[in-house]
């Protein structure tokens, strides 16, 4: 497999990793010392998830670091993405530290090391301990500065070998999912009392990265997740609604985290939760603006007495990967470049901590797993990457989501993101041709390179 034009296109420096998450591919929930979190109890209520399962075994991680440390070496990325399972580390969220579970991350990051993938170690992504949450989980204050006490406790241990740290992995999804739609865990409704668990969330990251800094990090950044909104329609009212999931998705994260403030038509909703001081501990200086993309959304206001004023539609004229997403790397194009020059000088360098997408293609019989599909995708959205880099966005580099098939949430084992396939049953892994063909790129902008970065 031949890459002229991206091996070129994309700069020396270009960082090539994969990205995954702790609950979605450790299993191991009930071993060494490790507390139940907000997951294992979202998943035991019946009806949460869609094919009734749960991360308990999931990848088997836990016991396949090794093997799942080869298949990184072997596909040549530089860098891997993973999380800390807070509930490993301080099983209730507080006080003591579990040992096993800090030791279990050591070995791995050692582990990375050796094999020359440099470690991004997300914090949070969203396995709160669930004795965390039966003292009223994020809605309550108090969390941020268990989480704060977390931070300082990973960092003093592994701040001397982890190159990039990311306190929150998408906190929109975190409390809209969790706490706003009930699709997530801990599934509560609360519509727009969630925003409450947005502005603690938004808290948790700014006090998680001044403990790592004080720990001796050197590279601290976000993983948020934006989607460009576009209207239904030209119809004044689908414009609004647009424009206000466009606000409650990515500018309430965006510009409290860049700017310390919140934007003008949120700020008064957020009056009676923002004390004193707060904006500016959210808005740490940035070492990198981690962006996780996966499709535009279409927004339509919704019908009189909706409990939300928007709803949303299909957009139509683009393939579809198996979860219904459309696949427009236009669109990512567009919003790097115009997120650029939204920001300006606020922007620190940018980096696709996510990107990725789901098909569900099993191996035939000889082994082959032909995931063309995904190809396809990744070469389209690392294109729109190089043009966004062509056009002065500085993007250092692209984390594909995920190095591994694994428990999607609330989706279940149904959808398969990965770039090896993964039997449940057996475990057994198979690298599918999307892996070859990544590696394949890897090795070739290596050697166009070669030199250059001397």
């Amino acid at each position: 497999m031949k890459h002229p034009d991206l091996s070129e296109r994309l700069p020396a420096d270009f960082r090539f990793g994969t990205s995954t998450a702790a609950y979605q591919i450790e299993g191991a929930v009930d071993e060494d010392g490790r507390g139940p979190s907000i997951w294992d109890t979202f998943c035991a209520e019946p009806g949460r998830i869609a094919d009734g399962s749960s991360g308990a075994v999931a990848c088997d991680h836990y016991h396949r670091t090794e093997e799942d440390v080869a298949l990184m070496a072997r596909l040549g990325t530089g860098g891997y993405r993973f999380s800390i399972a807070w509930p490993r580390i301080q099983p209730t969220g507080r006080g003591p530290v579990n040992a096993a579970g800090l030791d279990f991350y050591d070995r791995l990051v050692d582990q990375l090391l050796e094999a020359d993938q440099q470690p991004m170690v997300t914090l949070y992504h969203w396995d709160l301990p669930q004795a965390l949450e039966d003292d009223g989980g994020w809605l309550n204050r108090d969390t941020i500065d268990h989480f704060a006490e977390y931070a300082a406790i990973v960092g003093e241990r592994l701040a001397d070998r982890v190159e990039h740290w990311v306190p929150v992995n998408e906190p929109n999804v975190a409390s809209m999912q969790g706490y706003g739609v009930g699709e997530h865990a801990p599934g509560k409704s609360l519509v727009f009392d969630s925003l409450v668990v947005a502005h603690h969330l938004l808290l948790a990251h700014g006090r998680a990265a001044i403990a790592l800094r004080a720990a001796g990090a050197t590279s601290i950044g976000c993983a948020n997740n934006h989607a460009p909104i576009w209207p239904a329609s030209d119809d004044p009212a689908d414009v609004g609604a647009s424009k206000l999931f466009d606000t409650l998705w990515n500018g309430q994260f965006a510009e409290p985290m860049l700017l310390g403030r919140y934007p003008a038509d949120l700020a008064p909703l957020m009056e009676d939760v923002v004390r004193d001081g707060d904006l500016a501990t959210i808005r740490q200086p940035l070492d990198f603006y981690g962006i996780n993309y996966y499709n535009p959304l279409r927004v339509a206001a919704a019908p009189d007495g909706a409990d939300v004023p928007f709803e949303f539609r299909e957009i139509l004229g683009h393939p579809l990967t198996d979860l219904g997403w459309p696949v427009v790397p236009d669109a990512l194009r567009e919003w790097l470049i115009l997120f650029r020059a939204r920001f300006r000088a606020a922007v620190p360098p940018l980096m696709i901590t996510e990107s990725g997408c789901a098909y569900n293609v099993g191996p035939d019989e000889n082994g082959v797993v032909d995931d063309h599909q995904r190809i396809d995708y990744l070469q389209a959205h690392l294109t729109a990457v190089a043009e966004a880099i062509e056009r002065g966005v500085d993007i250092q580099g692209f984390y594909t989501w995920s190095l591994m098939d694994n428990f999607e949430w609330a989706d279940g084992y149904v959808p398969r993101f990965g770039l090896v396939h993964v039997d449940y049953e057996t475990q057994e892994r198979t690298p599918k041709r999307s892996y070859s063909w990544y590696a394949d790129l890897i090795t070739a902008h290596a050697r166009v390179h070669a030199g250059q970065a001397d």
